[in-house]
């Protein structure tokens, strides 16, 4: 078992494919930082706070999984909890060419910096944040989409 791993997002919110790569990463690591970005800059729909919460309640049962926000970028994150890999999932080819380029713009800004790709199971692949948030938006039910945990908490925002 490796050490330790950042998996970053916005989380916006956690959706069961978010999960999926959670459990799977620390199956694989004895630590996963679960690291919750502001991203200001794509007006999340949940506050820091918001998503910071449903992201413990969703990973409550998993010892190895710790949680934390940032706003700076992700390589220094990484440095500064002293972490050299980090986990994205990849739902689709989509997902493969803008990752690649945020793989490779990471390892130019630190060489020691690795990123390893994770695909979510076939029942979460189709699900992103932004459709959880698309339906939410139309008052859908979202509750085969995100982990059962957070239901209350989307219920809070009126996403149900």
């Amino acid at each position: 078992m490796m050490a330790s791993c950042v998996y970053p997002g916005t989380f916006d919110p956690i959706t069961n494919g978010h999960l999926d790569v959670i459990i799977r990463a620390s199956k694989m690591f004895e630590e996963v930082v679960v690291a919750i970005a502001k991203s200001e800059s794509k007006k999340p729909m949940f506050s820091l706070e918001h998503r910071e919460k449903m992201v413990k309640i969703a990973t409550k049962d998993l010892k190895n999984v710790k949680i934390t926000t940032f706003d700076n970028l992700l390589v220094d994150l990484a440095k500064n909890l002293q972490i050299n890999i980090i986990i994205r999932g990849l739902r689709a080819v989509s997902d493969f060419e803008y990752e690649l380029q945020l793989g490779y713009a990471n390892h130019m800004l630190w060489e020691d910096f690795e990123t390893i790709y994770l695909m979510p199971n076939l029942k979460n692949s189709f699900i992103s944040s932004s459709i959880v948030r698309s339906i939410c938006a139309h008052n859908g039910d979202v509750s085969k989409l995100v982990p059962k945990e957070i239901i209350s908490l989307l219920k809070e925002r009126d996403c149900i």
